[in-house]
């Protein structure tokens, strides 16, 4: 399933990569998306402020955390709406935080499942401080499959930046 569901994001991706550029942002950058992408706005690849984000459709998910107490709710864009918009092709993303932490990221995780990228937690703006500005968050009380410690990893917080590989 994870190969056809690729084969169609692909096509999709191609679809409104052709139909609409991305425009340049207007605010401070937030998330910058390079590697393997098929629409850039700048040199570094394809770059999104907070607005341009947000215009891409917020979704919104309560899951508990290891790191967190009770179940929070999460807002922010779902990874592979990201990665469509971009018109990414791959089968790795290699995540890195402001620290520089990076972990790859099978691209299947944000195929199959609705991974956030969540700018918002509990009505606020997520802050550096807070494990913000974006924070990798996996609907993990949906899927048990994804309670497993292993995946802890993935869960990147204060992310800057996806290389599609």
């Amino acid at each position: 399933m994870g190969i056809a569901l690729g084969l169609l994001l692909a096509a999709s991706a191609q679809a409104l990569a052709q139909a609409e550029p991305l425009p340049a942002p207007t605010g401070p950058v937030l998330l910058t998306v390079s590697g393997n992408i098929g629409v850039t706005n700048s040199e570094a690849g394809a770059v999104f402020d907070r607005e341009m984000l947000y215009a891409l459709g917020m979704t919104e998910i309560s899951t508990s955390t290891p790191w967190t107490d009770g179940v929070p709710v999460f807002n922010g864009v779902l990874a592979r709406t990201v990665l469509e918009r971009v018109a990414a092709e791959g089968t790795v993303v290699e995540a890195s935080a402001l620290n520089d932490y990076t972990v790859s990221v099978p691209i299947d995780d944000f195929l199959n499942y609705d991974v956030l990228l969540a700018t918002e937690m509990n009505g606020q703006e997520m802050q550096v401080s807070d494990k913000g500005p974006i924070w990798i968050v996996y609907p993990r009380d949906d899927q048990p499959a994804l309670q497993d410690r292993r995946l802890h990893d993935r869960w990147v917080w204060q992310l800057k930046a996806l290389n599609v590989q």
